[in-house]
């Protein structure tokens, strides 16, 4: 199954999203009236076969229908080196599992993350082990309320 806008995501019961980076991939799951975005975990990468085997077993846990993975955009809005590896790890997942998938722009998402524990004041230590996984619900939480405000149901 091919990429899909965002949009053709809305008929969908639970959507988890990925913050896919060079070490890790950040996890969140959203409640399933598409309303609430919540970290679920922080996977450290290794060989791809088994993390995405890892992602897979979260999805039928949590009975997740859709990805949400962000894809960090520049902020001239061109695409770099990174959306570039982003894209390939979508593309590597889909060859594995028929599954819906779209992209979310997530220009600034571990940036606002990191503001937002700097001021809870959380520890460095706390800080890093969270990051990824609080960026992925900061992803999620941008594209459900972009579906929600589509359908009217604000």
């Amino acid at each position: 199954m091919p990429v899909v806008e965002l949009e053709a995501l809305a008929g969908k019961s639970r959507l988890m999203a990925l913050d896919v980076g060079d070490r890790t991939v950040g996890l969140a799951i959203g409640t399933t009236a598409l309303a609430v975005a919540s970290p679920l975990e922080t996977v450290r990468r290794t060989k791809f076969t088994a993390d995405a085997g890892r992602l897979f077993d979260l999805m039928d846990e949590n009975e997740a229908d859709g990805l949400v993975i962000g894809l960090p955009v520049n902020m001239d809005g061109s695409e770099g080196r990174r959306c570039q590896s982003v894209r390939q790890f979508a593309d590597n997942l889909l060859a594995l599992r028929d599954v819906e998938l779209a992209f979310w722009d997530e220009r600034l998402s571990t940036a606002a993350v990191t503001r937002t524990m700097i001021e809870a004041d959380l520890s460095r230590r706390k800080r890093a082990a969270a990051v990824d996984r609080l960026a992925a619900a900061y992803i999620l939480q941008g594209a459900l309320d972009r579906l929600r405000n589509l359908s009217g149901n604000d």
